[in-house]
């Protein structure tokens, strides 16, 4: 009850204050999350959404997946940068991501979608719009009509890929533009993502025959 408790705290925090209400470390543990898995990127259901990857988050039972998903960013111009886990004094802490005009470190995890490990390649705002990048984005131009393809960022995920930043995972360290970027005015997750998140929690506890509060 313990675990359930801090992530529906964290989740409302996010919500009603930002990235900027609880910047830092979010939640710390003693294992490790599992390698991502390559999952199947949904096709994008119109234009103003922006791709947000997938994560690890842990419950009352462990590790759970939150599943992507396409969002609607809260401002023109904005980006997302995913929360990742890293390794600090032997425990894995999980810093929560935001939206801001740049893309920020997020631990050198490779969640793939455009998100690689530094910045994000799916897509590029121009003139106030979002355009995706085909090459990368599963976008149906029936559906979608801003978009542009560059091949040369298309980059896979290769057999077992580490989810977290630290000795034993992935070795990278943030640049000064990413650096710049999480010290630059950015906003939490949308009520939508907070929605989509408490909602794999539910997931996770009833999988587990935990009664929902």
């Amino acid at each position: 009850m313990k675990h359930k408790l801090t992530m529906f705290l964290i989740l409302v925090l996010a919500a009603l204050f930002g990235a900027h209400a609880f910047a830092g470390i979010q939640l710390s543990v003693n294992l490790a999350p599992p390698p991502i898995a390559v999952f199947d990127q949904p096709p994008c259901p119109g234009d103003g959404y922006i791709w947000t990857p997938g994560y690890y988050q842990y419950g009352d039972y462990g590790y759970y997946w939150v599943p992507g998903q396409w969002v609607v960013p809260p401002s023109v111009g904005l980006l997302w940068t995913p929360g990742y886990w890293g390794l600090v004094s032997g425990k894995y802490a999980w810093h929560g991501g935001y939206w801001g005009p740049q893309v920020g470190f997020y631990g050198g995890i490779n969640y793939g979608n455009g998100y690689f490990g530094s910045g994000f390649n799916g897509g590029r705002w121009e003139g106030g719009v979002f355009q995706h990048n085909t090459a990368i984005s599963n976008v149906d131009r029936n559906n979608v009509h801003n978009t542009y393809q560059d091949r040369s960022v298309v980059r896979e995920i290769k057999g077992p890929n580490h989810a977290f930043n630290g000795k034993g995972g992935i070795k990278a360290q943030p640049s000064s533009r990413e650096v710049e970027a999480g010290r630059a005015p950015h906003q939490g997750p949308t009520p939508v993502q907070v929605s989509h998140a408490q909602e794999a929690h539910n997931n996770h506890l009833a999988a587990h025959g935990a009664a929902r509060e």
